[in-house]
């Protein structure tokens, strides 16, 4: 008996110590997701009623299917009650983003990926949308019609958008998180994530998205935003004790993925004395740089505050040639430039995607740190940062000699004046514009001076007047273009075509999708397939026109092809696919969606003669 008491007064003690820490953690807010969870319910009072509100307003996302111009397949489908939930399949009126699947990773367009990216950032696109009530969320529910899965993070904002005074802090809150995982069939769904409670009232929410793992695009009818308009208080019901929850570093908020207050560790300057270093004394500078390569940005700043050896070589500037900020975009602001701004001399590469918006990074703030740190860049990141206008980019033109690559993509608020300062980098190889106010002079001048340019992404500006013009200059002067996108560019004509078959080559990757005046009836389809032979990839989604011949002349002329959309057409028959899946041996990906003459069976037929092609085949219930 004397051995038992003892045994149980520890256990007694040990249970004490987990109900405490899981108190103090569920008053933090700390840990709440799908994969372990205590129950940890709201207790509301008859005063406190819940709240159910769908989204009032789309108010900024990263990209979409449809065109700026209409409510096709776009992001501000998400607003107001679903249109077509619970019906699966394949509708106009939903939110659609861009991509899926990693087709565009196997692009010739494709970019290089950023070292140093966290592993647990791999949202891909967002949308942010406004509710008509601040609420202490306690759900929120996503309607997915087609595909369902791509949500693999879901945020809360502070701020109140349609608050008159700007707010004194904007803080952003991760209700839950999950890395990407596969979902089995294409059926809609209602998305139910188990969110956290978080210690403000909310009525802007954000959906960050993965479609690496789906077979076709996914589409989103609308978001549910639960929760009561005075705090909840918690209850203390536990009934499990997860052992993973023991350990600290496992939480959301204290990992590398920048939920965490990342200018301390930029800005801290303690540090511990020694009499020496230990085994690092011994190790070459070399070596131990290659070491501190494999940290993050955050693990980075924390190990430069433990000795001065370590300090030397987290602050070195050969640390920071390839500098990826973009999964840290709710915390980086002016203060985090200014700190890293001694230890970026000689960054190259510098991703600057989705910051700095709602006042987190001031013109000033990156006027300052291109001025000290632009000079060796050669790729800079800013798609979807709002905080551009005209002076940055003219900052970027006098700062950044070396720059070959830009990516504007989706910087819808920038003034159509802002971009004739690109004309300035005459270095440029790669230049993507695409969802930007761009117009024609602007864009002429692009291409009469950046003759090097290799990548051209000029998707769903609606700003210029006739592509004609912009092809039979990108044809005269771009002889070296790899890769064009052109998708949804409202007047390019069979004229248009003939200039870029003509003038470029070299073109790998074509993207004409939903550009309505083409016509195979001139024959610039055909023109195509005979100029371009090293084509890889070639979207014509949604031109009815497409016929036979077309495909024909992609089988004989087009070998290299891997990636063929025909998306819509009316005019192809089984026939001349199976020639094409014939001549075309590296052919992967081939959509026949919504094509009147490719039924079901034509495609189960094909899907057994070529098993190693993924033939797309798109439905409406």
């Amino acid at each position: 008996m004397s051995t038992v008491f003892p045994m149980l007064t520890v256990l007694t003690m040990f249970y004490y110590l987990c109900l405490r820490r899981r108190a103090r953690t569920a008053a933090r807010g700390e840990v709440m997701n799908s994969h372990r969870t205590v129950e940890s319910n709201s207790r509301t009072s008859p005063l406190n009623a819940e709240v159910v509100q769908y989204a009032k307003e789309v108010v900024d996302f990263s990209s979409h299917y449809g065109s700026e111009n209409s409510m096709s397949y776009t992001m501000w489908n998400l607003a107001g009650v679903p249109n077509v939930f619970p019906s699966s399949g394949d509708f106009t009126q939903t939110a659609v983003f861009r991509t899926y699947g990693t087709w565009w990773d196997q692009c010739p367009s494709a970019s290089l990926p950023f070292k140093r990216t966290p592993p647990n950032f791999q949202s891909q696109d967002y949308v942010e949308l406004t509710f008509e009530q601040q609420v202490y969320p306690t759900a929120v529910h996503v309607l997915e019609t087609y595909h369902p899965g791509a949500v693999i993070r879901i945020l809360a904002c502070s701020a109140n958008p349609y608050s008159p005074s700007p707010p004194a802090e904007v803080r952003w809150e991760i209700l839950w998180s999950e890395r990407p995982t596969k979902v089995n069939g294409s059926q809609a769904r209602q998305f139910k994530p188990c969110i956290k409670q978080i210690h403000f009232p909310t009525n802007l929410i954000r959906l960050e998205v993965n479609s690496s793992l789906l077979d076709y695009y996914t589409e989103l009818d609308a978001v549910v935003l639960h929760g009561t308009k005075d705090k909840p208080l918690l209850s203390l019901k536990t009934s499990l004790i997860d052992m993973n929850d023991l350990e600290e570093d496992d939480y959301e908020e204290k990992d590398g993925c920048g939920m965490d207050n990342l200018n301390k560790k930029l800005s801290s300057t303690a540090l511990r004395e020694g009499p020496n270093n230990g085994y690092f004394d011994k190790l070459p500078y070399e070596l131990i740089q290659l070491i501190l390569n494999h940290l993050t940005l955050p693990d980075l700043c924390r190990l430069a505050q433990t000795c001065k050896l370590l300090n030397q070589h987290c602050c070195d500037p050969l640390q920071y040639i390839h500098l990826n900020l973009q999964p840290y975009w709710a915390k980086l602001n002016d203060t985090s430039l200014e700190f890293l701004l001694a230890r970026c001399t000689l960054v190259q590469w510098l991703n600057l995607s989705w910051t700095g918006n709602r006042g987190f990074i001031s013109v000033a703030g990156f006027s300052r740190f291109l001025k000290v740190c632009g000079s060796e860049l050669v790729r800079l990141e800013l798609s979807c940062s709002h905080f551009l206008n005209e002076t940055c980019l003219e900052i970027i033109s006098e700062m950044c000699p070396n720059l070959q690559g830009l990516n504007l993509s989706s910087c819808d608020k920038l003034p159509p004046q802002a971009f004739n300062h690109i004309a300035k980098l005459c270095g440029l190889k790669r230049l993507v514009l695409y969802r930007t106010k761009v117009e024609q002079t602007a864009l002429l001048s692009i291409l009469n001076f950046c003759s090097e340019l290799q990548h051209l992404s000029l998707g769903s500006c609606v700003m210029i007047e006739d592509y004609d013009v912009i092809a039979s200059m990108i044809g005269a002067k771009c002889k070296k273009l790899r890769t064009l996108d052109l998708w949804r560019c409202k007047n390019i004509t069979e004229n248009g075509i003939a200039e870029l078959a003509s003038g470029c080559p070299l073109l790998e990757e074509l993207d004409l999708g939903w550009c309505p005046t083409l016509q195979s009836s001139t024959g610039c389809f055909a023109r195509l397939a005979r100029q371009l032979p090293n084509l890889q990839k070639l979207f014509l989604t949604a031109n009815r026109s497409v016929c036979d011949t077309d495909i024909e002349e992609l089988a004989c002329n087009c070998t290299r092809l891997r990636q063929l959309d025909i998306l819509g057409t009316r005019m192809v028959s089984p026939a001349s696919l199976r020639k094409l899946l014939e001549s075309c041996k590296d052919l992967s990906l081939l959509d026949v969606s919504f094509c009147s003459q490719i039924d079901n069976r034509a495609v189960l037929e094909l899907n057994v003669s070529f098993p190693k092609v993924f033939i797309k085949k798109s439905f409406t219930q």
